[in-house]
């Protein structure tokens, strides 16, 4: 096999054409494979292997150096770098990350996870070659959807501007900005990377130029005719006027078509976009024909890509049920998302009601503040987001939506801990974050009961409101325990029962509750008196329910799928202090670090917050006063 002669970056230079697209189809077998037991980003690698291919050989790694956007689709990437033995640990604790780590390898000269940052990321790498007075070759490569994201914008305008050498490659699997014009486009792409050609563009203008006055005239003329028809027939011609080269589109299944165009870009003055037409999933019919479901996939069955266990109801799920419900019921509920709507589980919600379903593209600051318009005239609009995302419009958040009390109502989806996505997935910060913002309400389900009837509330409520929820199976238990939703007022599950060495109050919030209960066994087991709270709202914290307590327990230990820093259980003290609770406090949440990639529960494990590993700190700490 062509695949076992990849041991390192650079063998791919020793191979010829034909080997090259035997590497391409054998990668693509062990893609297909090894994902079907791991589970991974699957389509977004299957429609970039020819294209990793082509870059990495005319490429010295890790010198030269490549930008992956979001980095989802960086496996072959991974593999003609020397990790392919890694790949049965993807995305496992101490694994094969799924995403590009400088950690991990000196070819991943970016870590990434989230979307529309390799331009700017790239920019950033070409103006630190050029101050350090090095040479060597810059590429970014970005998909479509990314494309869709302001700060793409925003760093081309500024690379048009610092007109740098680097090259960045629009990976295109949607055909979203042109069509493939086969040959054409191909011959068209290599007379513009030529020195004639741009030596006769300019050598036309400047000529034209030097007649009497009329010469001036007869140059705008041109180029306002001239532009007008190219951008009937040519593709890429906004980036061009933006002052950046584009060539292009190119047929992203042709490694020695692409090699040669990747190769004309880095002789070209200044940024230049190549823009190359790719096939989502390609080489598994399953994923060219959903890409959606095989972006991130669990285990599945290679010959008919079912996924290996029937999937438990989600969170998710239940967000989707209960909203084509709501919208049934309301005319004025809205929904939104950023690109997500598979994800986010809205297309249930578009299929009933298109017209009241937008989907802004990778642009989740235009999202809030577009929902902040919409809240503005009456209406009510849900957007539904990824925690991790949902961070980089903290300031539309803050400005536009609770500075005004604005009714947008937040559903914030994969909250906590997502596990093998890694750092950049974590859903670990939003209570943090959130927290801090006037007239903000949090709430967070314990079980997928609690989601429904706290969603239908936030609905019916005013002002700005966040109901944060984890990936995967929703908690079914304590389905008995069932109170309505109050502003601000929490749910007693088992109060204290009158007898036992120390009275504790397990202060728990969403997925924690579920944790509680096991912790609360084992307490009870060691003597302790127990009560478990659900607390519902992160903010407002209920207050009434702390100071019943306060009187009565030794100690108070708030329990958060969160940060401690700026979360839940540093509000929870805050409000304990003034209510003048003199027992101790212990928190439960995340320490001041990133979390790795792993499964939720080793991760669990390993940052201590299982409920054996709870309880014998909080054991530990009650028998230290005694």
């Amino acid at each position: 096999m062509v695949l076992d002669r990849i041991q390192g970056p650079n063998d791919v230079h020793k191979l010829d054409a034909f080997e090259r697209e035997k590497l391409a189809r054998e990668i693509r077998s062990f893609l297909i494979e090894k994902l079907s037991v791991t589970g991974g980003h699957l389509a977004s690698n299957l429609g970039v292997v020819e294209l990793t291919i082509a870059l990495h050989s005319i490429c010295d790694l890790p010198r030269d150096q490549i930008v992956w956007d979001v980095g989802h689709q960086s496996y072959t990437h991974k593999i003609l770098t020397g990790r392919k033995g890694d790949f049965d640990r993807l995305r496992a604790m101490g694994g094969l990350a799924g995403f590009p780590k400088r950690e991990e390898s000196d070819c991943d000269i970016f870590g990434t996870g989230h979307s529309s940052t390799s331009i700017s990321a790239g920019l950033g790498l070409a103006v630190a070659r050029e101050l350090k007075g090095e040479d060597y070759k810059i590429f970014s490569v970005i998909g479509d959807g990314a494309m869709t994201g302001g700060m793409v914008y925003e760093a081309l305008n500024n690379a048009a501007e610092f007109k740098k050498n680097f090259v960045i490659i629009l990976n295109d699997n949607n055909m979203s900005i042109s069509r493939n014009v086969g040959g054409l486009s191909m011959n068209l792409a290599r007379m513009r990377t030529s020195e004639n050609y741009k030596n006769f563009k300019s050598g036309m203008q400047s000529s034209l130029e030097k007649i009497p006055v009329y010469g001036n005239r007869i140059v705008d003329r041109m180029r306002k005719t001239k532009e007008g028809i190219k951008q009937l027939v040519i593709p890429g011609m906004m980036f061009e006027q933006m002052g950046i080269m584009y060539l292009g589109p190119i047929d992203g299944n042709d490694i020695e078509g692409m090699r040669q165009i990747f190769l004309e870009a880095t002789k070209i003055e200044g940024p230049v976009i190549v823009h190359v037409l790719t096939t989502k999933g390609r080489g598994f019919a399953p994923a060219e024909r959903h890409p959606a479901k095989f972006h991130g996939t669990a285990p599945y069955d290679m010959a008919t890509g079912l996924p290996l266990k029937n999937p438990a109801t989600t969170y998710t799920d239940v967000f989707s049920t209960v909203m084509r419900k709501m919208g049934g019921r309301n005319d004025r509920l809205l929904a939104l998302t950023a690109a997500m709507e598979t994800g986010t589980g809205l297309v249930r919600f578009h299929n009933r009601y298109p017209d009241r379903f937008f989907d802004v593209g990778i642009a989740e600051q235009h999202a809030v503040t577009f929902a902040a318009g919409l809240a503005s005239q009456g209406l009510i609009p849900v957007f539904a987001v990824y925690s991790s995302f949902l961070q980089r419009a903290f300031d539309q958040i803050l400005h536009d939506v609770a500075i005004q009390k604005l009714h947008v109502i937040f559903a914030i989806d994969r909250a906590g801990l997502v596990g093998p996505d890694g750092e950049t997935h974590q859903g670990i910060f939003d209570l943090s974050y959130l927290s801090l913002i006037p007239n903000m309400v949090i709430l967070a389900p314990k079980n997928k009961w609690e989601l429904s009837d706290m969603l239908k509330w936030a609905i019916d409520t005013e002002g700005p409101v966040a109901i944060r929820y984890p990936r995967g199976a929703a908690f079914d238990g304590l389905r008995e325990f069932r109170e309505p939703i109050q502003r601000g007022r929490a749910e007693e599950i088992y109060p204290l029962r009158g007898r036992g060495t120390k009275m504790i109050l397990l202060a728990s919030i969403g997925s924690m509750v579920e944790r509680a209960l096991r912790l609360r066994e084992l307490l009870l087991q060691e003597g302790y008196d127990v009560a478990l709270v659900n607390m519902r709202f992160a903010k407002p914290v209920d207050e009434a329910i702390l100071a019943d307590y306060a009187n009565r327990v030794d100690l108070v230990v708030p329990m958060e799928e969160n940060v401690l820093a700026g979360g839940f259980g540093e509000h929870v003290e805050i409000c304990l202090k003034e209510i003048g609770y003199r027992g101790k406090t212990f928190l439960v949440g995340f320490a001041d670090h990133f979390i790795p990639h792993g499964s939720v529960e080793a991760l669990m494990e390993e940052e201590g917050l299982t409920a054996e590993k709870i309880s014998q700190k909080i054991i530990s700490l009650l028998s230290s006063e005694e």
